[in-house]
């Protein structure tokens, strides 16, 4: 069995490693290395780091499933909260940049960019999500937290649409993503989540 060291050290790293990107890209817009529009240049990675986390939250059951590593259970709730504080910077952005904070000018723009109605409606799942993330949340909610955090699945579709309809015009990219998406739901199935662990004895045995 690991050590609480250990552990402590396998968060930090995922802490380290979730931050990384957001470093990476202030460090490119301070420099001028991020394009004409370093606003939108943020704008459009936030949103995907906010994608990228949250598929990764989600792959962690089947991971854990897969392999009986305590690990990948230990960081669900970093990873989900990283997912909303990715997603709220990613909104944060899109009023600075893109609205200048005139938010009398958000109006217009749903009827122009309806995906942002979209996007907003997953932002505010999420936060439900976070906020209910901790023990005491799960002990007052009981039988509901599960059925309640399943809500994910629902995320996700709500943020590859919004995605969908920020890329209409190359959908290369998206289609990467929807195709990890349909994976990572594909292992949430109940036979495949079952057939789960005895893979893991099949290679184990090979």
């Amino acid at each position: 069995m690991a050590s609480p060291r250990i552990w402590l050290a396998w968060r930090v790293g995922v802490f380290l490693a979730a931050l990384a990107p957001l470093l990476f890209w202030s460090w490119q817009v301070a420099n001028n290395a991020a394009g004409p529009e370093p606003g939108r240049y943020l704008l459009l990675n936030l949103g995907i780091g906010g994608l990228w986390m949250l598929l990764l939250t989600l792959s962690l059951t089947p991971l854990t499933k897969l392999t009986r590593w305590k690990g990948f259970a230990l960081i669900r709730r970093q990873l989900g909260l990283w997912t909303l504080a990715y997603a709220t910077l990613h909104l944060l952005s899109y009023a600075l940049f893109i609205l200048g904070l005139n938010w009398a000018l958000l109006g217009s723009e749903i009827v122009k960019r309806p995906y942002i109605i979209v996007g907003m409606i997953a932002l505010v799942g999420l936060a439900v999500l976070g906020a209910t993330s901790n023990r005491w949340a799960m002990k007052r909610l009981g039988k509901r937290w599960k059925p309640l955090h399943k809500f994910s699945y629902a995320i996700l579709g709500l943020v590859l649409l919004h995605f969908f309809w920020v890329v209409r015009a190359d959908m290369q990219e998206w289609a990467m993503y929807a195709a990890i998406a349909a994976l990572v739901m594909v292992t949430r199935l109940p036979p495949v989540a079952r057939a789960l662990p005895k893979l893991r004895y099949r290679f184990s045995s090979a």
